[in-house]
């Protein structure tokens, strides 16, 4: 687990700056900057281009990942990142080509409940783009190993710039129109940072030779694509969906409490750019000993710092509403439910990075396949019904019903459960901390109120999991933080 927790360490302080920023952007200038609608239509043009984004990158980024380790000599390594270098543009050439010819008729659907939406199709596909080539240039750095540049780029330099357009647009320099532009202009210069960087650790050399088990290189991607969706739908299709069945300013709120619940994934986020490369390793090796070890250690990792993560979030969700705009406070029970679901995420480990970069993958997808019309046929019940709330509802059972399945599928098929007798000491920690913490509060300022109450939540939760060694991975951190040999 060295170069796990060394560039996982160096990832979720990335991460965490980057959530820091998106945390100012999302709380504070968003909501004071543009209007509810602007604010949600913005959320939906990227859910959208997030959701649309797996399509256009072709699978390649997983691709990349999975297969680079089994090309050994020169020249079939070239032809292979060649390969992936223009695959992309089978998808991203068509869908341009209908999104011009069919403009009005697509934009015109998008818009039925929110005539707002229609002139920002091109946003759309040209974002989705622009995310999808990003993903392919970070992985061709993670087969290097190499994640900490790219995991900035990926959490961090977006976020700066949106910080710099929204002032812009407070100081009147520029106009919302020309904000949502600005803001696709950004990601199309992240794609374009992160091709220079991914270059610079390995040059293509452009090479036109057959590439050594293309047809199943071809298969992986084309089912790849699922996967990746798969996962975009989890958390996307019900920003998308809301556009549908509520007022688009709805959607501003439930951006705001998607984004509290999601700062639980970050350490996940941040170890999953290194669990990836790794994990195909191992299986490309067929060491099913280091790849079980490595399953439950990142799951006991993940879960004792999502699981803090969790307790700071949903013990201090009343007081964190009361300084934001009161309207925001609808999406309380939307934190809630999706933070739930962000540990449950947690808890499995490195178990999306043994799954699809194994030979099971196309079980998987069929599986996903059928959780993904299950999502939206809850989100279709669950939305009219009980709106924002509704949303939140059906993503946490259609997440619950997907991961317990891959749970008992690598059960089954490795052998491997994630858990150990300390994930039941940390869970029993956390269900501790939340018993004696979630009714106290302090009768002054929220902020006040926040931080004395996070600094006694830290003090307990990290003496118990400190003191008892919970984990030996996460002792080497507080030690290090402590100054501690």
């Amino acid at each position: 687990m060295g170069i796990v927790i060394a560039q996982s360490f160096k990832n979720t302080v990335t991460t965490y700056t980057g959530f820091v920023i998106g945390a100012i952007n999302t709380l504070f200038l968003y909501t004071e900057f543009l209007s509810d609608e602007y604010y949600g239509l913005v959320g939906y043009v990227l859910s959208t281009a997030n959701i649309m984004m797996p399509l256009m990158a072709f699978g390649v980024h997983n691709t990349l990942v999975k297969f680079y380790s089994t090309f050994k000599t020169r020249v079939s390594v070239n032809s292979f990142l060649t390969l992936m270098l223009f695959l992309p543009l089978l998808i991203i050439i068509p869908v341009s080509l209908i999104g011009y010819t069919a403009y009005g008729t697509i934009a015109d659907f998008l818009a039925k409940e929110n005539p707002i939406i229609k002139g920002y199709l091109w946003h759309i596909i040209i974002t989705a783009a622009a995310l999808a080539y990003f993903e392919v240039f970070f992985a061709w750095a993670k087969v290097q190993m190499q994640t900490v540049f790219g995991n900035f780029m990926k959490e961090v330099f977006h976020r700066v710039g949106v910080t710099v357009l929204l002032f812009c647009v407070f100081y009147n320099f520029i106009d919302v129109h020309q904000f949502i532009q600005g803001l696709v202009g950004v990601y199309v210069i992240r794609m374009l940072v992160m091709m220079l960087y991914g270059f610079s650790i390995k040059l293509p050399l452009i090479t036109l030779k057959r590439v050594p088990g293309l047809h199943d290189i071809l298969k992986y991607s084309s089912l790849i694509i699922l996967a990746g969706s798969i996962a975009t739908i989890f958390l996307d299709i019900d920003k998308f969906m809301l556009g549908f069945y509520i007022p688009i300013e709805e959607v501003a709120y439930y951006n705001v409490a998607i984004f509290i619940a999601t700062v639980i994934a970050v350490p996940q986020r941040s170890m999953h750019q290194i669990l990836l490369p790794l994990s195909a390793e191992l299986l490309n090796n067929k060491d099913y000993k280091g790849l079980k070890e490595l399953y439950q250690k990142s799951s006991l990792n993940l879960f004792i710092v999502s699981g803090f993560i969790f307790l700071l979030i949903v013990l201090n969700i009343n007081q964190l509403y009361e300084i934001i705009p009161e309207e925001f406070s609808y999406g309380i029970f939307v934190v809630f439910v999706i933070s739930l679901a962000k540990l449950y995420d947690a808890i499995l480990g490195n178990n999306n990075a043994i799954l699809f970069n194994s030979d099971y993958y196309r079980v998987v997808l069929m599986l996903g396949l059928v959780l993904v019309l299950i999502t939206i046929v809850l989100n279709i019940v669950f939305i009219p019904l009980y709106g924002l709330n509704g949303a939140a509802f059906a993503t946490f059972l259609a997440i619950f019903i997907y991961n317990t399945i891959k749970l008992i599928f690598i059960k089954k098929k490795f052998s491997m459960l994630p858990f150990s007798n300390a994930t039941f000491k940390v869970g029993g920690v956390i269900i501790l901390s939340f018993v004696l913490f979630y009714f106290w509060d302090f009768s002054f300022n929220p902020i006040l109120n926040i931080i004395i109450k996070s600094v006694l939540i830290a003090a307990l939760y990290g003496f118990i999991v400190y003191y008892f060694k919970f984990s030996e991975d996460v002792s080497k951190i507080i030690n290090r933080i402590l100054n501690r040999n």
